[in-house]
Formats: structure tokens, C-alpha cells, sequence
């Protein structure tokens, strides 16, 4: 199979949602993070074969978003574009998709990563509501208007308000995450530290210049205000001042905060990747070549937000290596409480035995290689835009730190996890 190389990656600024984007549609986003990754590589959008975007929320004005966004970004509408969705590794899906497409020879410049915009999540009537809207199409007479409008109640009119719950147990994931700390035995202090590790470690890179270079400015029209950082980083969090906050979940016996949680973000992502072949015949020198990823399943009653360890361990394994062989390792922080868990269940013999089919742990990660300029925690969360800046900033730390291995980790909603090594070029 053809070898997938990572050319350059590219982001537009996450923003807490209800902020700065709160009047833009999720294509928007999508097309501000292609435009700008064209620019930045200077690829001809004749060239790009195929185009696929991660969405989780999805605007029903543009179900396949992906193909809106190329369009404003200005690839030609000969240009085949789908959107793929799965949850919070839904830009890990599309960049897995997009590297399968190069391997079987079906493509060889593909664009992929991903969009999300919970400002404008859409929000809907109840069922009651939504049925009688649906029967209103067939009215044809006054008599059928008013005996329509007389059927219609107050409570009609109250809308269901969306929550990012897990269907199957009609859990929230903060609850289940609430849940999985208790059992890791995972202190409140614990997270607190994680969480203000994320926010001064992405402050730092920031002023270092290391996230500015994988961000591309957004100018928000009428006026065109510029949007060119990160707005949910806390350069200033202290433990002192984290530790005040009250549990955001369980109330009673819950150790999470909107302090040690990722925050509702919005965001797009975009990552360019090449055949081998056709990144030397185009003069594209590459940053990074995609060696080997996996997707795994878990069991959404108490392992949810595992992912991350499964993936790893069923990745490593496969490639015979350990954390010894990784010199960058980043993983999505959806709460430090999933954060500090998968660590402390890839370090357990126990765990691997039980759950893992081996003999002993995977083994320490090393914090000193880890989430080096931060994380969701502090850069922020947009669902289906996370993992293209997973893969880019793992991709730009090799670089700058003259690494040879980096692996990427992410769960997600469904208990599903996913895992990719890549290799300094």
C-alpha cells in the first residue's frame, strides 16, 4: 500500500461557545480552517482528490458540511466531499478515512479533520410538537387552519433541551466520568493540578509562538473583527483558585468542576496528507508520515471514557513498542478525571491482565513527553474539530522537539477510542 504523509495542518482559533462565532454556521468554521490550510501549504485545490470533515452537531440546513466548507474555501465542486461522524473522534475518522483513501491508491491529495459549532446546536420541539407540525403540511382549508391552531397547547412550545448525554444509559458524560474517577480512586486535588497544568502549559505555548503557528486567523464580517487565539486559556489558573468551584455534576460526592472539564467549544480543523509519491512529485516536503492507527469499542456501563488506554495498548502492542519508543504523546483531554484514569489504568498490572489481555501493564506514561502545550482542558473541545489538532500539534512537537514517534490518543462518546503513531520525516 501507498505510504500517507502529513503535509501541514491548520485550525482556526477555538472559541467558548456562545462567543465570537456565535452568529456563523458550522461550515463557516469548517471553510475558514481549509482556506486557511490552503494558504499555508500553497497546494492547488485542483489537486486535492477528496475532502472529509468529522461533524457531530449537525446543522440540518447543511447535513454534509464537509462539502459547504470546501466549497467556500474554494475547492472546485469536481472535488468529491463527505462528513463523517463519530462523536468526539470524529476528525480522527476522517483523517483514518482520508488515509485509507491514499493507501488503496483511490486518492492521493486528500484534505480532511473536522467541525463543530454548539452555538448553534439545533434545538428542537418536543415529539407532541413535532407531530403535529409534521400533519400541519397536509392542511388545505381555513377550517383545517383553525382546527389546527386550536389543537396547539403552551406546553407545546417548550423546546427539549439538547444535552450531551449518552443515549444507551442516559447518562451525561460528566456523570459517567464522575463515576470512573471514584473507581480509579482519582482525588478532586488530582484533577485540580491536571487541569491547571493544561491551562499554564497552553498559555506558555502560546506566548512561545508554538500554537499561534497552527492557527489561522478568522475575520468575522460585517465588520471583520479578527479572531487569531485561543479564548478559553487561563495562562492565570491557580489550584487555590480551582479549588473553590463546586462538583458541575454529582453534586453530592462528584469531584468534577467546570474548572477540571473541557468547556463547550466551537472550532474547525483541517489537515492536509499525500501519498509519498505525490508530495515528492508536487515539491511538498513532509512533516510527518502516519505509520499505523486503531479504533477500538468498549463497554459504555463503566467504560466510557477508556478509549484512550485500549487504543494505546492495542497500538503499541501491534507495533511491538512501549512509551520508551514515543517521544510525543498527546491525548484529548475531555476531563482531567479521564485523564488521570487511562494513566492510571495503563500503568496497572491488574487492569492489563483483566481487561487488556496482557501479562502486565502497558506501562508509565512519561510526563515529561505529555500534552506538552496543553490541551482540550484549556485550547478547548469543539467534538468533531479535536482530533485534526491532535494530529497537527503532535505532528508540529516532533518537529520542535526532534522527536521520532508520537502517538495521539482520544475517547469518545459510544465508549469508542482511538489511537494513531506517527513518524517524523
Amino acid at each position: 500500500m501507498k505510504k500517507v504523509v502529513i503535509i501541514d495542518g491548520a485550525r482556526t482559533p477555538f472559541l467558548r461557545s456562545g462567543t465570537d462565532y456565535m452568529d456563523l454556521m458550522s461550515y463557516q468554521l469548517g471553510g475558514f480552517a481549509i482556506k486557511g490550510l490552503l494558504n499555508k501549504t500553497g497546494i492547488d485545490p485542483k489537486t486535492i482528490d477528496s475532502v472529509i470533515m468529522g461533524n457531530v452537531i449537525s446543522n440540518v440546513k447543511t447535513p454534509n458540511v464537509a462539502r459547504e466548507a470546501a466549497l467556500m474555501a474554494g475547492v472546485p465542486n469536481t472535488t468529491p466531499c463527505r462528513t463523517v461522524s463519530q462523536a468526539c473522534i470524529s476528525a480522527n475518522r476522517a483523517i483514518a478515512d482520508a488515509c485509507l483513501e491514499i493507501m488503496t491508491g483511490q486518492a492521493d491529495v486528500v484534505v480532511a479533520g473536522g467541525i463543530d459549532h454548539t452555538s448553534d446546536s439545533p434545538i428542537q420541539f418536543r415529539r407532541k410538537m413535532r407531530k403535529k407540525l409534521f400533519m400541519a403540511q397536509k392542511i388545505k382549508t381555513m377550517g383545517d387552519n383553525l382546527k389546527f391552531l386550536t389543537s396547539l397547547r403552551f406546553a407545546d412550545f417548550v423546546p427539549e433541551r439538547p444535552a450531551v448525554a449518552e443515549y444507551t444509559t442516559d447518562r451525561v458524560m460528566g456523570k459517567d466520568c464522575d463515576i470512573m474517577a471514584a473507581r480509579f480512586q482519582i482525588a478532586r486535588e488530582d484533577q485540580d493540578k491536571f487541569a491547571v497544568r493544561s491551562h499554564q502549559l497552553a498559555h506558555k505555548a502560546h506566548e512561545a509562538g508554538h500554537l499561534p503557528a497552527e492557527i489561522v486567523e478568522v475575520n468575522i464580517p460585517p465588520k471583520f473583527k479578527a479572531i487569531n487565539r485561543d479564548n478559553g486559556i487561563r495562562g492565570k489558573s491557580t489550584l487555590e483558585k480551582v479549588a473553590r468551584l463546586r462538583p458541575a455534576f454529582d453534586r453530592k460526592f462528584g469531584t468534577l468542576t467546570a474548572a477540571n472539564s473541557s468547556f463547550l467549544t466551537d472550532g474547525g480543523s483541517a489537515v492536509l496528507l499525500m501519498s509519498e509519491e505525490k508530495a515528492k512529485e508536487l515539491g511538498f516536503i513532509p512533516k510527518a508520515e502516519v505509520v499505523d492507527f486503531v479504533f477500538t469499542g468498549q463497554r459504555l456501563e463503566d467504560e466510557l471514557l477508556l478509549g484512550p488506554t485500549y487504543a494505546v495498548s492495542k497500538l503499541l502492542e501491534r507495533q511491538n513498542m512501549t512509551f520508551d519508543d514515543i517521544d510525543v504523546i498527546e491525548f484529548h483531554e475531555a476531563f482531567a478525571g479521564q485523564i488521570l484514569s487511562n494513566l492510571k489504568a495503563l500503568a496497572s498490572d491488574d487492569f492489563a491482565k483483566a481487561n487488556l489481555g496482557r501479562d502486565k501493564a502497558v506501562g508509565e506514561v512519561p510526563m515529561d513527553k505529555f500534552n506538552l502545550w496543553g490541551g482540550s482542558l484549556s485550547i478547548g473541545h469543539p467534538f468533531g474539530a479535536t482530533g485534526g489538532r491532535l494530529v497537527t500539534t503532535t505532528t508540529n512537537r516532533l518537529q520542535k522537539e526532534n522527536g521520532t514517534y508520537g502517538i495521539l490518543a482520544a475517547c469518545a462518546a459510544g465508549a469508542h477510542g482511538h489511537a494513531m503513531l506517527i513518524k517524523r520525516v
